[in-house]
C-alpha cells in the first residue's frame, strides 16, 4: 500500500507542559480533531514496542448532505516526554500515524505533527485529502485552546 507523509510545525501560546497533557487525553481529541464526536472504551495497554499506552475508540463522523456516517477508529496513544505517538487503525485497511513533537520555544511550544497514512488505491486521494484537511484544522484549533500567542513589546 503506499505511504503519504506530510508535517506541519505551528507555535502555540502554552508552554510544552500543558500541551502534552491536553494532546496525551483522548478527550481532548473531541472537536480538537473536527471529524472526532466522542471517544469511548478508554483503557491502558502496551505499544507495539512493549511502553504504557492508551488505546480507545474514536468515532469520526462524515457527512455527506442529508446523510452520516459514523466511523468508528481503533486509536493506540502513547505519550513519552515531549511527544505524543497516535496509531490509528480505520475501516477500510485504512492506517494512520501520527507524531507530535513538543519543544519549548519562548514562553509557548512549538509543535510539529508528522502524519503517515497508509490506505488502499481506490481511497487515497479521499484519505490523503482528509488527513490534510483535519491536521489543518487540528492546528488551528490546539492553537485556538492554548491562547493567543504574546510576542514580547519591542523597545528602544
Amino acid at each position: 500500500m503506499p505511504i503519504d507523509r506530510f508535517s506541519v510545525t505551528f507555535t502555540v501560546a502554552a508552554p510544552p507542559a500543558d500541551v502534552f497533557a491536553h494532546l496525551a487525553d483522548p478527550q481532548s481529541y473531541v472537536g480538537l480533531s473536527p471529524l472526532v464526536v466522542l471517544v469511548r472504551d478508554v483503557r491502558p495497554v502496551r505499544d507495539d514496542r512493549d511502553r504504557p499506552a492508551v488505546a480507545y475508540v474514536a468515532v469520526e463522523r462524515f457527512r455527506w448532505g442529508p446523510l452520516r456516517w459514523d466511523n468508528p477508529i481503533r486509536v493506540t496513544m502513547t505519550a513519552l516526554e515531549g511527544r505524543v505517538i497516535s496509531s490509528v487503525v480505520s475501516p477500510g485497511a485504512v492506517r494512520l500515524d501520527s507524531t507530535v513533537d513538543l519543544a519549548a520555544d519562548g514562553t509557548g511550544t512549538r509543535v510539529t505533527e508528522t502524519i503517515e497514512v497508509r490506505s488502499p488505491g481506490p481511497l487515497r486521494r479521499f484519505v490523503t485529502g482528509k488527513a490534510r484537511s483535519v491536521q489543518s484544522a487540528r492546528r488551528s484549533e490546539l492553537t485556538r485552546r492554548m491562547g493567543p500567542i504574546r510576542h514580547p513589546r519591542q523597545t528602544g
